[in-house]
């Protein structure tokens, strides 16, 4: 004996009773991993590093610099164009005006001025540059 109800109607709760459950779990594991993500968006990732591993990779490319002698002139020239790049960093997140470092030449005596000059002002806004003792404990 055939149902009261057209087969359409019969279709569409099968679908529904077999459909549910998938989307129901699709649905339970999407949404969280959604909204995580949206809150780590309004919370914003910092853009830079925190100032304490800026300052210690200064100080270390500082030491590398002054230490030289060894190594080619490739090596002191990516040596040095590291330690720019990191005193840029750390201007730009003390506060500190960089625009006569990032507007002179890679290479020259105007560019160690500029650097000289950005060293000074690290400085004065507080940044010791060279730690007492070398950056070594004391013994």
């Amino acid at each position: 004996m055939a149902g009261t109800s057209p087969l359409w109607v019969g279709l569409t709760i099968y679908a529904l009773v077999t459909l549910a459950p998938t989307l129901i779990f699709w649905a339970a594991l999407r949404v969280p991993s959604v909204l995580a993500a949206r809150r780590r968006r309004s919370v914003g990732v910092p853009s830079r590093p925190p100032i304490e591993d800026l300052v210690a990779d200064l100080r270390r490319l500082r030491r590398n610099l002054r230490a030289g002698g060894s190594g080619s002139r490739v090596r002191r020239v990516a040596l040095q164009s590291a330690y720019d790049d990191v005193l840029l960093e750390v201007c730009e997140a003390v506060g500190v005006d960089t625009a006569r470092l990032a507007a002179t030449p890679e290479q020259g005596s105007e560019r160690a001025f500029a650097r000289l000059v950005a060293e000074a002002d690290l400085e004065s806004s507080g940044i010791e540059l060279d730690q007492a003792g070398g950056g070594r404990a004391a013994a």
